[in-house]
């Protein structure tokens, strides 16, 4: 693709490395939504229908794969294409390139950045999935440059390797064939292009990525075989690694997925709901993700009639039904929140909180303006007590209560004691964002983005 393919400004990293940012010099907050089967399974008209819904939702970011994860190489795409002649990545069918080219013009049409894989894992490490592997360090190379190549003129493409497994494990070693791709990318468009990778779940392969040079910015996977993984541990050990690099949680549970530990998902738990969802993203941002991704376990594989469902159990919905699902259509909120303050000067900061933080599910999680003009914390149930140290704020604040369920803000009176606030979380809840604002500074509601 040689012509201009989006008017969307291209993203970089802030000053700081904390965040990324637009050319034109404006905070950008990674909302993402998981469509990881969207190349493969969609037709042309359908993906004009997914985009348009997400975009409508506040999502500016669509992460999914060119080569896909269920069976992708030897199953052909909704026209018919197979990605390779003889799954020989040297051998691209510009056919299903070709639909590929739609998939990331649409996304521009809408606004969205696609964060594209360009493989799932398992074609380059077989340790469970439909595979088979074709890629060794030379074709991950000449395959990288072909696709960056194609979209050198794509502004709203943000490159994402891996897919959901190590980079290394035991004595096996992948992280050449991935360095390699990067390469491969960085030949045809140079180191303005973002690259990250997408891993397995906990913080190993995620704190290996963050120390490649080729990372511009890390990205971890929570995951959703528990209910309250420690997100906010992950970021936080990440976000303190040196160099800074932006860090966010591209995976955390998914909307109606079974709670249950991999790799048996027994629904008798019970499933992922809104409230669970919330939790999970609140928190990781919180902690210092400069965005989070949203996933809907009937989205991310785009069910539909006809088709086997994975892993879900006796609950089946189409993926015309589930974008429209509860905790999708409230992400908006925790995004309009976040840029209604300053946003690139944010730091997540445990210390506001005098007494423990809490753990799993009644885990805390607070993050303030290095220059003292706000503070967020997040409550995630309904009558949580807390006593909070403000030392480190203005000497005059404005509270609010903010629901992340309505987006809906509500003022209420603070006494502060000895630079200490003592408060207690709304009822029925289920869960809320304490803000304190600095007075002078004459904020708009939290969530009305006059501050962005």
């Amino acid at each position: 693709m040689k012509q201009a393919m989006s008017t969307l400004p291209r993203l970089a990293l802030s000053a700081n490395r904390r965040y990324l940012i637009t050319e034109t010099g404006q905070p950008f907050f990674w909302l993402g939504d998981t469509a990881w089967e969207l190349v493969h399974r969609l037709k042309r008209d359908e993906i004009d229908h997914y985009f348009a819904a997400r975009s409508e939702q506040g999502f500016n970011v669509v992460q999914t794969v060119a080569l896909a994860e269920l069976d992708g190489l030897r199953t052909p795409n909704a026209y018919g294409h197979l990605p390779f002649h003889d799954l020989d990545p040297a051998k691209p069918d510009e056919g299903y390139f070709q639909d590929l080219d739609y998939v990331v013009q649409a996304a521009a049409k809408h606004d969205i950045y696609l964060a594209l894989l360009p493989t799932w894992a398992d074609k380059v490490t077989l340790a469970w999935g439909a595979g088979p592997v074709v890629f060794d360090a030379a074709k991950a190379l000449s395959y990288g440059h072909y696709l960056a190549n194609r979209y050198l003129f794509a502004t709203n493409l943000i490159w994402v390797l891996g897919g959901d497994r190590p980079m290394h494990k035991g004595d096996h070693d992948w992280s050449p064939i991935w360095s390699a791709m990067a390469e491969g990318i960085q030949a045809a468009m140079g180191r303005s292009a973002l690259i990250t990778y997408h891993p397995d779940g906990g913080p190993d392969t995620p704190t290996t990525v963050h120390r490649a040079p080729w990372a511009n910015f890390t990205m971890i996977q929570s995951g959703h075989w528990a209910a309250e993984n420690p997100t906010w541990d992950w970021i936080e050990h990440l976000y303190r690694l040196d160099p800074p690099k932006p860090v966010l949680d591209g995976e955390p549970n998914y909307e109606d997925h079974p709670v249950a530990p991999w790799p048996k998902w027994d629904p008798k738990s019970g499933y992922f709901r809104d409230h669970s969802v919330r939790k999970q993203v609140y928190r990781s941002v919180f902690a210092g993700g400069f965005g989070v991704t949203y996933g809907h376990h009937f989205v991310w594989q785009m069910f539909d009639e006809g088709r086997e469902p994975v892993n879900n159990g006796n609950e089946q919905m189409p993926w015309k039904q589930a974008i429209q699902r509860p905790a999708a259509k409230q992400m908006i909120h925790l995004k309009r929140l976040m840029l209604s303050r300053p946003f690139l000067s944010r730091i997540p900061d445990q210390t506001l909180l005098d007494m423990p933080n809490g753990t799993g599910g009644d885990h805390i999680r607070a993050t303030r303006d290095s220059n003292g003009r706000f503070a967020m914390v997040y409550f995630p149930n309904p009558g949580m007590r807390c006593r909070l140290k403000v030392a480190s704020l203005a000497k005059d604040l404005v509270g609010w209560w903010f629901d992340p369920q309505t987006g809906k803000a509500e003022r209420f009176e603070s006494k502060i004691m000895d630079r200490h606030l003592e408060v207690e979380s709304p009822t029925p809840g289920p869960d809320s964002v304490l803000v304190l604002d600095d007075a002078s500074k004459e904020f708009a509601a939290p969530g009305h983005m006059a501050h962005a």
